[in-house]
């Protein structure tokens, strides 16, 4: 048997990590400023992640939801305390695209409507609904296909608008930062415009931070920034710091019943010992600041480069959009200086999503490299 080729894939084998660095089969080591899109938060092989997930492995590491698993309480405690959602409920389950299913079928459970608001340039995932909600015809396949999902411009109050007016709407999902997109922020009049709508006509505002929550943006979900509050918070990627595992935070005014949601390896052991590392790190080192700090420093390090068109940020998530597209910089960043960074459905987007405890002196790696390379046009 082989692989099923669905990546395409650079030519590296790593088999060692530690911080902000990994190191291939040949002992190069590479600076990653990418973290497996986001997931990395705490950076790799952190020494309270590999404690606490070691420990556990040596106690229990998988049994069912059928029994108490105390350890989910305990995530969800500290979950609710650092993000300022005390008084939500948490489900846990194994990604983000799983959550953003889970958040769908609980918003038409609670309304009894079908149809759901998506944005322009959005990604939610690639099972059924959450691809259904995503703005990529070529990953929608055809049983994917669903009049249940309304596209609106991404920013477009009267469209939103509108869209109320002429369905039914049972939910509207939208990214605190959208990421696969190029990193595009929704202005704050447009998330308070969606609160406001979603109160009016009875349905579920869900913000999809799957990317852009867990400290990446300096305030602990993207959609904080403009001081709204959402119904549904979906999580996942830097939840667990590469240990699959994400969640659904649930307003009070949603009611729980035995079978209405469920999964078999949602909030294991090891993965509620991952999610505890990395919430006692982000409080522990103060990530939130460190996110807000760097990212600044980061921008005013590159903001006058003649090669950047525009630079879209908020603390540790960076679209930095080029004059000329993105790939022979990234690439040359990647073969030249050994620095992984990501790329956008925006060709000239390149996206930095480094771990939240990245130091200045790895950043001014990047930025030196970042600035040899637009000096030399590629």
């Amino acid at each position: 048997m082989k692989l099923f080729d669905v990546y395409p894939l650079f030519d590296l084998n790593f088999i060692k990590a530690e911080g902000s660095y990994l190191w291939n089969n040949k002992n190069e080591k590479y600076l990653d400023l990418y973290g497996g899109h986001a997931v990395i938060s705490i950076g790799h092989s952190h020494p309270t992640y590999v404690q606490k997930v070691t420990e556990q492995l040596h106690n229990i590491g998988f049994y069912s939801n059928s029994v108490k698993i105390p350890i989910q309480e305990e995530v969800a405690l500290k979950l609710g305390q650092i993000s300022g959602y005390e008084d939500y409920s948490l489900f846990m389950c194994n990604s983000g695209a799983e959550a953003n299913e889970n958040a769908i079928k609980l918003a038409s459970f609670h309304t009894q409507k079908k149809k759901n608001i998506c944005f322009t340039k959005a990604f939610h995932g690639r099972t059924a609904a959450a691809v259904a909600a995503t703005d990529n015809k070529s990953i929608i396949a055809p049983t994917n296909e669903s009049d249940n999902f309304i596209f609106v411009p991404f920013n477009n109050t009267t469209a939103l608008e509108e869209a109320f007016k002429n369905h039914e709407i049972s939910s509207v999902i939208i990214e605190g930062i959208q990421g696969v997109g190029g990193v595009q922020i929704p202005e704050l009049t447009f998330l308070e415009k969606i609160r406001s709508l979603c109160d009016e006509h009875e349905a579920v505002f869900i913000c999809d931070e799957i990317q852009s929550g867990y400290g990446r943006t300096g305030k602990f979900f993207a959609h904080q920034h403009a001081g709204i509050k959402a119904d549904i918070i979906t999580i996942a990627k830097g939840m667990g710091n590469g240990f699959p595992v994400g969640g659904v935070l649930i307003s009070p005014k949603f009611q729980a019943k035995h079978g209405l949601l469920g999964t078999t390896f949602g909030g294991n052991y090891l993965a509620c010992a991952a999610s505890l590392a990395v919430l006692e790190t982000i409080e522990n080192e103060d990530l939130l600041q460190n996110a807000t700090d760097l990212g600044n420093y980061l921008n005013e390090a590159l903001k006058d480069d003649p090669l950047i068109h525009e630079i879209r940020y908020q603390g540790l998530m960076f679209g930095i959009e080029l004059k000329v597209s993105c790939a022979p910089l990234r690439n040359k960043l990647l073969s030249e200086f050994n620095i992984l960074t990501g790329n956008a459905s925006c060709p000239k987007t390149l996206r930095i999503l480094p771990a939240l405890n990245i130091t200045k002196t790895e950043l001014d790696v990047f930025i030196e490299a970042f600035k040899i390379l637009s000096k030399s046009n590629l």
